[in-house]
């Protein structure tokens, strides 16, 4: 491909609306256009990193045994009612009409659509295991599209599907799916953690993510990893033991009572007043459950609830902190001062794990300006813990790790990229999807569910992979393996020496650009680097002399290679960048 014919539209600014490094750099760098919030054109230098990921995804879910298939973006919403998720699923569901009047969405996933594939063709466990996959648009109305192609209402994802006869069968195909997605995301250049996740919209009982480790501030959410083993956790999942904290307040205050506490409305100054550290003092937060329902959140008070374990522990769509006066209509209270010493005895209350010790501690009286210390938990209250005692808490960096109970969590951000769920039988009891037993029993397949983000992945590796200069794609999946540049297109000997190895590198199957366009060298090294070309071959005033100046996207020097050795020298680079996998196959 010459430079002066490709479509890549530079820009020498960032946009203002991208926020995130992989946004500006796409964007920059001409791979990417914005038609609408949250929905995009891949332009021609994107859309060969995004068949290149498609590539790798597909050999090596072949080489694991699934079968390609395609299903349709619009599905029809009565299956959607029959699994259930049509009145849950939320607002990011895409819903319309036909022309009959007949409701339809755009599928934002396809459990439904592949349960009714199986319900159909599946009949006997002889037919069993199988797994099914697609490369496919998908869709969500997400609230705020953000991040450039980490979270639009438009993006591309492999998702799979498989269908078994038992849990231990489940069980094998989950592992090698993990397996699988470890090469998958190796053979892009990308190193990624496997955590435990929250299962979402999704369902199923078991879930993992599998995140890219930006080691910056530009991750989608916080992964909280073990210094000492392989635990890791996203932020709605993580667990921890907490260190040693007073908890029995019996030498501050062995007697309950009420005092007065003006002006402490959070921890910190209550902590102060009361002179009492704020791990003795139990938090009352007042949330509103899908927008009619509200409930209380006891918390320890140097500790903080985390959302999705707070929405999942009460078995909500949605959850958010009320507000002023929904405290004051449900509590008679303010905020700063909720807590159960006068609570209305219809407020339904889950606990954190972290309060059910406290012992002579501390509590909002429910009155402003007033709490109780020396508290007990007693009763109604004692009873109550049994039942609706959860880990409610966000995990904090220095935690012990739950698993191996010796080493501390560390925390980084992550960019999810796959995700593997159980679903179980969420979707084929509710669909009637069955199978025959070999003795003759119908009963309902045991599925699993695993997406690949081929979008997300293509953008994270740029967050993962860029300079102050621009994008430094890993070999695999960059758009071409390599620029070559004339110095000065005028030039008969740099001209020449630029087109010799350039036919030469298309002769052997390496994916090569020339940049013959009669630019400034400054200029057209500026955009090799912004392009994220992997390897730069230049010829300058050296080629007189027979040398070419090769260079790696990723290291600083370049170094002088006879002219003659420039393809083979390529060669090597891209074996050693792709490992076993055929040049033809990059």
């Amino acid at each position: 491909m010459k430079m002066s014919k490709l479509l890549a539209p530079t820009l020498r600014e960032n946009p203002a609306e991208a926020e995130v490094v992989s946004h500006q750099l796409l964007m920059r760098a001409g791979y990417i256009r914005r038609l609408a919030s949250g929905i995009y054109n891949y332009l021609p230098l994107m859309w060969r990193v995004m068949k290149k990921v498609e590539t790798i995804v597909r050999e090596e879910m072949d080489r694991a045994g699934a079968q390609e298939l395609l299903m349709p973006i619009l599905q029809p919403a009565d299956i959607w009612q029959e699994s259930g998720r049509w009145e849950v699923y939320g607002k990011e569901l895409i819903r319309l009409k036909d022309r009959h009047d007949r409701d339809c969405v755009l599928g934002p996933t396809h459990e439904e659509v592949i349960t009714t594939i199986a319900k159909n063709e599946i009949h006997s466990y002889r037919q069993l295991p199988v797994n099914l996959y697609q490369i496919q648009n998908k869709y969500r109305d997400e609230i705020r599209p953000r991040f450039g192609l980490l979270r639009g209402r438009e993006f591309i994802m492999k998702d799979a599907y498989s269908f078994h006869s038992s849990e231990a069968d489940l069980d094998r195909e989950y592992y090698v799916m993990a397996d699988t997605y470890k090469r998958i995301f190796e053979r892009c250049g990308l190193e990624t953690r496997m955590v435990r996740s929250d299962s979402g919209a999704i369902g199923g009982d078991v879930s993992h993510e599998f995140m890219v480790l930006t080691q910056t501030h530009s991750g989608e959410c916080d992964v909280y990893y073990c210094n000492a083993c392989d635990y890791a956790a996203n932020s709605n999942r993580a667990e921890s033991i907490l260190p040693d904290a007073l908890t029995d307040g019996s030498d501050l205050f062995p007697k309950e009572a009420e005092v007065e506490t003006p002006n402490c409305p959070d921890i910190e100054s209550l902590a102060k007043f009361l002179k009492a550290p704020a791990s003795l003092i139990c938090k009352a937060l007042l949330y509103i459950k899908d927008e009619t329902e509200p409930f209380l959140v006891l918390i320890r008070g140097d500790l903080e609830a985390e959302h999705i374990k707070v929405q999942n522990a009460v078995g909500a769509h949605e959850i958010r902190m009320a507000t002023a006066e929904e405290i004051q209509k449900y509590t008679g209270s303010e905020k700063g001062y909720i807590g159960i010493g006068n609570a209305p005895v219809s407020l339904k209350i889950v606990f954190d794990n972290s309060v059910v010790g406290l012992k002579h501690f501390i509590i909002a009286s429910n009155k402003p300006h007033y709490h109780l210390v020396g508290f007990d938990w007693y009763g109604a209250l004692s009873d109550l813990q049994e039942n609706h005692t959860h880990d409610l808490k966000l995990a904090r960096i220095g935690d012990t790790c739950p698993e191996c109970k010796t080493g501390k969590l560390e925390m980084t951000r992550g960019i999810e990229v796959g995700n593997i769920f159980k679903l179980g039988d969420k979707y084929s009891k509710k669909m009637g999807a069955n199978y025959s037993t070999e003795d003759g029993q119908e009963l309902p397949f045991l599925m699993g569910c695993y997406g690949i983000g081929i979008s997300r992945t293509a953008a994270s590796a740029v967050e993962r992979h860029h300079d102050e200069n621009g994008i430094m794609w890993p070999i695999p999946i960059a758009p071409y393996h390599v620029v070559v540049v004339p110095v000065n297109v005028s030039d008969e000997t740099q001209s020449t020496m630029a087109t010799e190895v350039y036919e030469g590198l298309k002769a052997v199957g390496v994916e090569v650009v020339m940049d013959d366009r009669d630019e400034r060298a400054g200029v057209k090294f500026k955009d090799a680097d912004l392009l994220g070309f992997p390897i730069r071959v230049t010829a300058g005033k050296k080629a007189v002399d027979g040398l070419l100046e090769v260079k790696l996207r990723s290291e600083k020097d370049p170094k002088d290679i006879p002219a003659g050795e420039v393809v083979t020298w390529v060669q090597a680079q891209i074996k050693a960048a792709c490992g076993a996998v055929e040049l033809a196959h990059v």
